[in-house]
């Protein structure tokens, strides 16, 4: 698997240290919606993010393990321990 980060894939990275919503991503990387949702999804294919959903039940967030990658507002993201190690080796 392809562990280099492109400055797209860093940047998205430098932003889901944490749980983080898709509309603060496209707030803090500077790239068209469309390209950051293509980075997004490379990331969530290479194992480096995870999508979360919100339960109201529980208060907390959840890793969603289907996503709807036309719907990427409808999720938060966060980096795994891979996307950390990758980022942080950069």
């Amino acid at each position: 698997m392809n562990t280099e980060l492109d400055d797209l894939e860093y940047d998205i990275l430098n932003c889901v240290y944490f749980v983080e919503e898709y509309t603060k991503i496209l707030e803090e990387v500077m790239a068209p919606p469309g390209v950051v949702a293509d980075g997004l999804k490379t990331l969530i294919n290479k194992k480096f993010v995870i999508a979360m959903k919100w339960e109201e039940e529980t208060q907390e967030y959840k890793r969603s393990f289907i996503y709807d990658s036309d719907n990427m507002n409808a999720y938060s993201y966060m980096a795994t321990k891979e996307g950390l190690l990758a980022h942080n080796s950069r």
